[in-house]
């Protein structure tokens, strides 16, 4: 069996020559390991979030301003521009596609500076568990009128007021966010009161936190959460912390800063805040230092998670056993060209070059025949005679191609030299082999994608829950499911029922299906794992179709 070396060394290497592949000029929604989300202060800051701490233990670092983030924790691999988890993300949604696990939400309240984000991190630190994301409530104070802006930078206006607050932008964020979709979150900046232009995407959480004054303040918001904590600390500590703060992050002098404590923030947490301490589960007096507290919250969080796993892979194997085909799957014509391709690129004796080369010609003629299935309105031109021709063109706003690592990308050669200028996204999914799910380990999407045509690529699909995966990941950024091609050289029929069943509105195409997949869920008769094959990475005959790429 491949040891967990490989393995870390095949998903580097899968992630660098994304890496390479990349066009710096093009802008990309997603563009970062599953695990991160953008919203923090670019690659350097990745580091600093990732520093494993001993869990529950005391921090020295000084409070940061709060933004809304996602976070994990090692193990991980690093490259010269990446961080690569190594923990995946296990299947969010059952075999027919619907997302059966919410993501846990634990809401923090507290008034300003008593400690919601150290507590918050001692939580993620404590927890050990990948796609932890950190949402705060600062992130979605309403744009400032010009008479509120002048207001603000005389410190006459009241930040701690529930108006303050876009409740509707948040509660529909984060009701998406706990369904597992993906959400844009708007950047405040709290020097000139304002959001930035730049909104930053959140992804891929099994858990939620989210923190804020306000946390508890409305209806639709507590409904949201599944568990409530109130961090009580005492007002003193509060006050200098704030002082400590504004100052030194916010450019503000100490009389300003005393002046909106009293007439603002003091008034809003007695009228407001304090009393949101009756709905809360657990109360944490002393913040982060609480560890006693901190540990129940943890073991809890523990025990949510544990009942809500579900298993994918299996229960796929043992479904639609002797259905008939789908309507949704298309199979090229098994011309003699073609079959003569298949019998090169089956033959365990065929060489890697011959391998590669006659693979590319299928995955040519494969991609050729799937553009055949767009949509494509009429339109009339004028030719160089000055005559009308009247001809096609495509009915949509573009083509994105998503390749699943490793072995989809070989397809994506194929598919730029037939369709100019396409943008190209990348999903990466792996085999736990202690529990046999595939994972979410990495994730890069073009922006703006839900509005494509998508067509998603994989070399070979076996049960299907690879693919399952990736559609469910690009259902997640709002692609519509009539516009998602799946495309793979070579198919099982357990894998056509699986992708069918759960997303009936997918296009499956193929260029050819065998019937029997073994108990080791390889393809028969099969390719053999066309990812080692083809990057010349060879496996032991054990591994064959049953990793990345690979008839799974």
């Amino acid at each position: 069996m491949r040891t967990g070396a490989e393995r870390d060394e095949n998903m580097e290497a899968a992630v660098k020559r994304a890496e390479v592949q990349k066009d710096p000029k093009e802008e990309r929604e997603e563009d970062r390991p599953m695990s991160r989300s953008d919203s923090g202060s670019g690659e350097d800051s990745l580091d600093g979030l990732m520093r494993r701490n001993c869990p529950l233990t005391p921090s020295l670092s000084p409070r940061k301003r709060t933004t809304s983030q996602s976070k994990t924790e090692p193990p991980l691999l690093r490259t010269n521009k990446r961080t690569i988890y190594t923990a995946g993300r296990p299947p969010w949604y059952n075999v027919t596609g619907t997302t059966f696990k919410e993501a846990f939400v634990i809401g923090l309240c507290g008034g300003s500076a008593s400690g919601k984000t150290t507590v918050a991190n001692k939580i993620i630190e404590a927890l050990d568990v990948p796609w932890v994301v950190l949402l705060s409530m600062d992130s979605f104070y309403k744009v400032l009128s010009n008479e509120e802006q002048e207001l603000a930078a005389k410190n006459e206006y009241n930040f701690d007021h529930p108006d303050a607050f876009d409740f509707e932008l948040l509660v529909n964020v984060l009701r998406k966010l706990k369904k597992g979709k993906s959400v844009k979150v708007p950047v405040y900046d709290f020097t000139s009161h304002c959001r930035r232009k730049e909104w930053k995407t959140v992804y891929g959480a099994n858990v939620v936190i989210f923190e804020g004054i306000l946390a508890f303040a409305n209806k639709e918001l507590l409904k949201l959460l599944d568990m409530k904590v109130f961090v009580d600390t005492d007002s003193d500590i509060r006050l200098v912390r704030r002082l400590k703060r504004d100052i030194s992050e916010r450019g503000r002098d100490i009389g300003g800063v005393i002046k909106q404590y009293n007439k603002f923030v003091k008034p809003a947490f007695e009228q407001y805040i304090e009393p949101t301490v009756q709905v809360a589960d657990i109360v944490v007096p002393r913040g982060g230092e609480n560890f006693v507290a901190l540990d129940l919250i943890v073991q809890h969080v523990h025990s949510q998670l544990e009942k809500r796993e579900i298993t994918v892979r299996s229960a796929l194997a043992s479904a639609h056993q002797g259905q008939p085909l789908p309507k949704t799957l298309s199979v090229m014509e098994s011309t003699p060209q073609v079959r003569g391709m298949h019998t090169i690129i089956r033959n365990k004796e065929t060489n890697r070059d011959e391998f590669i080369f006659y693979s590319k010609r299928l995955m040519r003629l494969l991609i050729e025949h799937a553009l055949s299935f767009l949509p494509l309105k009429p339109v009339s031109v004028e030719t160089p005679q000055g005559t009308i021709y009247e001809g096609k063109r495509l009915s949509g706003k573009r083509i994105t191609g998503v390749s699943i690592l490793r072995a989809g990308e070989t397809m994506e050669q194929a598919l730029m030299a037939v369709c100019k200028d396409i943008r190209l996204g990348k999903i990466l999914i792996q085999t736990n082999h202690d529990t046999g799910e595939p994972e979410l380990h990495y994730l890069r999407l073009p922006k703006d994608i839900s509005e494509d045509y998508v067509i998603l690529m994989d070399s070979t699909v076996s049960t299907g829950a690879a693919a399952l995966m990736a559609v469910r990941v690009l259902l997640d950024h709002d692609v519509q499911e009539d516009k998602i091609f799946l495309l793979s050289l070579l198919m099982a029929e357990m894998g056509v029922h699986s992708v069918a069943y759960a997303f009936p509105k997918v296009r499956i195409i193929t260029t050819a299906v065998d019937k029997k997949v073994n108990d080791e869920f390889h393809i028969i008769p099969g390719i053999g794992n066309f990812g080692d094959r083809y990057f010349g990475t060879d496996a032991p005959s054990d591994w064959y179709e049953s990793d990345e790429g690979m008839d799974y």
